[in-house]
């Protein structure tokens, strides 16, 4: 381990990152290592951690390097390891472009839950090339059959099992508000529908195919954005409102309002996904390995 770690801070619509570029793969990130950069007061913190390894070097995502060159290894903020992130994919995105990796227009990137496509809109005023939104294609929806319930303290909701490479519940609610604190999980059942946990979406409406959502995230918490998250939700009220777009041939776009900011979902004749929205870098800066290897004692 190299004296020094560099790392970056980034965020898309406020689910924020911790990034560890390492081409090579030759840094060693544990859990325990992933989960105290992402502590909130004694780290750098974040959601969670995208690891920057070309896919060539890593033994999860050569199988993909001929499609996509950069592997997103992403973990959440406990330090576990994640199928996919779609805010995650969106500032790694963006990582690429501002280390000349990468310019606007069109990428690759694999992930644990396969190869996604992503588009880097070109600047479109002087504030630079943060200014363009990236969308992303998030691939189809999966939506497995039976009935799912999720509850908070009293209350319990019907919920719809959605699958974006990574599991989700969503549950239409009166007021957000009763989602709780989303400092825990919310409990659901039947248990097996979800062996190895899930994301909760609650929703409520706020005006003609415009949503807006609390999550809790698996391994995070509730964070101010969840891109797979906007993605199933966005599925699930279209579904809700009767809308297929693979009956109807017809696009279906839907707004969502997260408590980061706002995520355009289009879910396309073919079942495909595209999620759009911003991605920032903040900060650069490095890691002191002697910290580091303190905090894993």
């Amino acid at each position: 381990m190299s004296t020094r770690i560099a790392f970056l801070k980034g965020h898309g619509t406020e689910n924020d990152f911790v990034i560890v570029p390492d081409p090579e793969n030759a840094i060693d990130l544990p859990p325990a290592a992933v989960a105290a950069l992402c502590d909130r007061r004694a780290g750098i913190g974040g959601d969670g951690l995208l690891h920057v390894v070309r896919s060539a070097a890593h033994p999860e995502a050569r199988h993909m390097a001929a499609e996509a060159e950069w592997f997103m290894d992403y973990r959440n903020g406990d330090g576990s390891i994640a199928e996919m992130c779609g805010n995650g994919v969106r500032v790694f995105a963006r990582y690429l472009q501002r280390a000349g990796h990468v310019s606007a227009g069109d990428l690759a990137v694999a992930t644990r839950a396969g190869v996604k496509t992503v588009h880097i809109a070109k600047a479109v005023s002087d504030s630079g090339p943060a200014a363009g939104d990236i969308t992303v294609g998030m691939g189809k929806a999966l939506l497995p059959e039976g009935d799912v319930t999720v509850s908070v303290g009293e209350r319990s909701w019907p919920a719809r099992n959605v699958n974006m490479g990574n599991p989700h519940a969503v549950a239409f609610v009166d007021d957000l508000a009763h989602a709780g604190d989303l400092y825990t999980p919310p409990p659901f059942s039947p248990a097996a529908a979800y062996p190895d946990g899930v994301n909760v979406e609650f929703v409520v409406d706020r005006g003609p195919r415009r949503v807006a959502l609390r999550v809790h995230e698996r391994g995070a918490g509730e964070t101010r954005s969840c891109g797979t998250g906007a993605c199933a939700v966005a599925v699930a009220t279209a579904r809700r409102d009767g809308v297929d777009p693979g009956v109807t041939g017809t696009p279906a776009t839907y707004t969502v309002d997260v408590p980061g900011g706002t995520l355009v979902i289009t879910e396309r004749p073919d079942g495909e996904i595209e999620m759009t929205g911003p991605a920032v870098i903040v900060a650069e800066g490095v890691i002191e390995t002697e910290w580091l290897e303190n905090a894993l004692r």
